[in-house]
């Protein structure tokens, strides 16, 4: 067997991707351009000092970014836990850790407009009201410097511990040195501490305080669990479509698969969970200063959308992912992970689209109607693009499967009972 393929793995299976991710890279790159341009042109038509592309740009970073943290998630976890049936699919999450500095660049466009003067998506507590004695007194903490500080100590973190676990793994293909794994464990405790801080205090400030009169102490779970359904779901997908293409054909097989689908219903409980919790302590107390988020989601047209995420986010999934014959059935499992995917982005847009309010006095069913959908679909498109785009040009120059890990030949061999 040649050094190429490592231990274990098939001598004819195709683990690189070179010519897909250049081809993607190539392809995506300057359509995410584009379509951001579009989105930021439809935006500046509005008449609302581009107040609704800055809500129409969060939902779509907010929801690549969980993309990617789902991913850091799942790269750190697996060898605090000894994981052996993810080997062959941890590379895949490594690839899309890799697209945190590009996040980071992209939070700029939020961060810069604010920096010089505009409140973004932010218009509560940036310019609060003189008379708003709740908001002046969070101001230690909602003012624009430190908020700007602390958005890129994150994504700083991010960065560096994405980056430090890719790199060991990669180090790892070109050596054969079975202590990386030994250090990558090691590793694995305090950056999982580190995560889970870093996650919740991003929730809080990019999301939560999209509406400062309003708290939740779990709000950070919620994130965190939407962040891991889009991880399980994404790996299902990229997996099949590299498969599709002719990669990792005997790497990743149905047992892989039949355990994503395990995490992904896992994480679709969890996340109604979390949301059932979050809602019911809140409405049970019944003060003011809590209600007032969930009273425009309940109460206005939102409410549509509120039984839509009980019945395509909460039931529905519950009730197919439960099966084994969903998990194991390709086709049923893309199905789902493609469902999951969407129903992700309207609770995305659910926590940030009621914070919107549009000015009245330049109202109009195009610039409010189909330009807002257009606007959404343009910024969600140019931001995924770009996110792709970078994903496929890390996946070009590495091997699609730690080919040299220890535990390969047991992820290779995996089979669930």
């Amino acid at each position: 067997m040649s050094a190429k393929h490592g231990q274990g793995v098939h001598p004819d299976e195709k683990i690189t991707a070179k010519n897909l991710g250049g081809s993607i890279f190539k392809a995506a790159l300057p359509a995410g351009v584009v379509f951001l341009v579009i989105a930021l042109i439809i935006g500046a038509a509005s008449g609302d000092h581009l107040s609704r592309f800055f809500h129409s740009y969060l939902v779509a970073l907010a929801y690549f970014l969980s993309v990617a943290l789902g991913a850091l998630f799942f790269v750190v976890l697996q060898p605090l836990v000894k994981a052996h049936w993810s080997v062959t699919v941890r590379r895949l999450a490594e690839i899309l850790t890799s697209t945190f500095p590009l996040l980071g660049v992209l939070a700029l466009g939020i961060l810069i407009p604010m920096l010089l003067g505009s409140s973004g998506p932010y218009h509560h507590w940036v310019h609060p009201a003189p008379d708003d004695h709740v908001l002046h007194g969070k101001a230690a903490w909602l003012n624009v410097p430190f908020f700007a500080i602390r958005v890129a100590v994150y994504f700083a973190i991010w960065i560096f511990i994405a980056r430090w676990f890719f790199n060991k793994s990669v180090e790892q293909d070109d050596t054969g040195d079975a202590e990386i794994s030994d250090r990558l464990r090691a590793a694995s405790g305090p950056s999982i501490i580190v995560f889970a801080l870093t996650i919740a205090f991003a929730a809080f400030d990019l999301l939560m305080s999209l509406n400062p009169h309003w708290f939740s102490t779990i709000f950070g779970v919620y994130y965190f669990a939407g962040a891991a359904i889009a991880i399980f779901a994404s790996l299902s997908l990229v997996g099949m479509f590299l498969q599709k293409k002719g990669k990792l054909t005997r790497s990743i097989s149905v047992e892989h698969y039949h355990d994503l689908g395990k995490l992904l219903f896992a994480f679709v409980f969890f996340w109604s969970y979390i949301a059932f919790s979050q809602f019911m302590l809140i409405w049970y107390a019944n003060l003011p200063e809590e209600t007032v988020w969930y009273q425009p989601r309940l109460f206005t047209n939102w409410s549509g959308v509120s039984i839509l995420l009980l019945v395509a986010h909460t039931i529905i999934p519950f009730v197919f992912l439960l099966s084994r014959w969903t998990k194991r059935v390709l086709s049923r499992l893309a199905f789902f992970s493609i469902w999951m995917m969407v129903m992700h982005y309207v609770d995305i847009y659910w926590i940030v689209m009621p914070e919107y309010i549009a000015p009245n006095q330049t109202q109009t069913v195009f610039s409010y109607a189909v330009g807002d959908l257009a606007m959404d679909l343009f910024a969600f498109i140019g931001v995924g693009c770009l996110f792709v785009a970078f994903a496929a040009r890390t996946a070009a120059k590495v091997n699609l499967i730690p080919i040299k890990d220890p535990m390969l030949g047991d992820s290779l061999k995996f089979e669930n009972y």
